[in-house]
């Protein structure tokens, strides 16, 4: 079984809570026994979450040398210059690690999403955009250490596609199993 959730803000990729977490988990979703995220998302990340019972579908998806496809969107503080964003798209250093190759590109219009709760900070004096990338690597915090590398931080993170499979009109908080088309998107 593979399954697609939409993971709102505030929430694990974990059924289990961390001590002293402040953090909501998997288990309050009703999601069927025995399956298991495919990746995390940070709990300050929204969007694409798969889950699955088949073992096996974890590594397939993950390995870097696969370049599987992630898309996510991604609303940053101020306006990239394109300078900025062809730096990003060449990879940048995020610790002792450079980032591979990724796409990039502005989201004009901004995209309708559902509002966050809570709100995102909002700066009178500092204007904000929204950006498209699609990577083929998923390390810990990743895009928001490469939006912070090229002086642009990260204000709201969505992952919106994995493979050829997006997210659609699944509203946060809800999930659904994928039938064989989209599983096979997935792995696209």
């Amino acid at each position: 079984m593979l399954l697609a959730f939409n993971k709102p803000y505030g929430v694990l990729s974990q059924f289990t809570p961390e001590p002293g977490s402040r953090w909501r988990t998997l288990a309050e979703f009703g999601l069927p026994a025995n399956v298991y995220a495919l990746g995390r998302l940070d709990a300050d990340s929204e969007g694409l979450l798969l889950l699955s019972d088949e073992a096996g579908l974890n590594s397939r998806l993950l390995d870097p040398e696969a370049g599987h496809r992630r898309e996510y969107w991604v609303q940053v503080e101020r306006v990239p210059t394109d300078a900025a964003l062809a730096q990003l798209a060449r990879g940048v250093k995020i610790g002792e690690h450079t980032t591979r190759l990724c796409t990039v590109r502005p989201l004009e219009p901004a995209p309708s999403v559902p509002p966050r709760d809570p709100p995102v900070r909002v700066r009178k004096t500092a204007p904000d955009c929204w950006l498209a990338l699609e990577l083929t690597e998923g390390r810990n915090r990743q895009v928001r250490r490469m939006t912070a590398a090229i002086g642009h931080p990260t204000l709201r993170l969505l992952r919106v596609r994995i493979g050829n499979f997006s997210l659609g009109e699944l509203v946060p908080g809800k999930w659904r199993e994928l039938n064989a088309t989209e599983r096979a998107a997935v792995f696209a």
